[in-house]
């Protein structure tokens, strides 16, 4: 995984965390919950061994990290989130699950079908994943796990970065979610755009170490940990 080879080249003790039915991780049978997704992220943090780590969430990584703070604080140190959709409504989980409809995806962007069928090649097929995917962003629509008054419990601080070419995140919803937490900033990558592939990762390294700065997880010799929280 990019995000994880540029952190380690970096100094960081970085570790990948798969969420089941993506990479080589198979899934149960059990339709992908957001809920789920929380706990298995709490359950990796904890098994890591490491104190209160810092936690990077990329796209759904992001709100399943902020999720799991929620749900049991003082899980992470802090958390940073590149390309989070924080504001769901039935419209948006229903544009956002249009655009992960597999014979589309297939039929538009071959070469993308074919890094998604090597990707998650381990966990059963790209093809599930998407479709499961778009379950997931549906109940999200319909019920929201995050929303400004029940994300007030994540009290460590939350760095949210947004692409300025990002057409899945909107710069004003984010900051207007990151203004209900206790700690949160906004930070906006210029020129950048939401897939992962395609972002600038001396700049996600970058960020990442202010906060392992700002939180104490790196001196001047040591770099801490920071587990990588990447679903897709």
């Amino acid at each position: 995984m990019p995000v994880v080879d540029a952190l380690r080249t970096a100094g960081f003790n970085a570790v990948a965390i798969e969420l089941a039915g993506h990479g080589n991780t198979p899934a149960s049978d059990e339709a992908f919950t957001m809920a789920s997704f929380a706990d298995q992220l709490c359950t990796a943090g904890h098994d890591l061994g490491t104190q209160r780590p810092i936690c990077f969430g990329y796209s759904m990584g992001g709100y399943a990290a902020l999720l799991a703070e929620q749900h049991h604080p003082g899980t992470f140190s802090a958390i940073v989130t590149l390309g989070t959709m924080l504001q769901w409504t039935p419209v948006v989980a229903a544009q956002a699950a249009g655009r992960l409809d597999v014979t589309t995806v297939r039929s538009k962007v071959p070469a993308f079908a074919e890094l998604l069928a090597m990707r998650h090649a381990g966990a059963g097929g790209w093809e599930p994943l998407m479709t499961r995917t778009a379950q997931l962003l549906c109940g999200l629509g319909n019920t929201p796990l995050l929303t400004p008054t029940t994300a007030e419990r994540i009290s460590c601080p939350v760095t949210f970065l947004v692409g300025g070419r990002d057409d899945s995140v909107s710069l004003a919803d984010t900051a207007t979610f990151a203004a209900a937490l206790p700690q949160a900033q906004v930070e906006l990558l210029d020129n950048v755009p939401h897939p992962i592939e395609k972002v600038p990762l001396d700049r996600v390294v970058a960020m990442v170490r202010q906060v392992a700065i700002a939180t104490s997880h790196i001196s001047t010799s040591r770099a801490g940990d920071a587990p990588t929280a990447r679903p897709r």
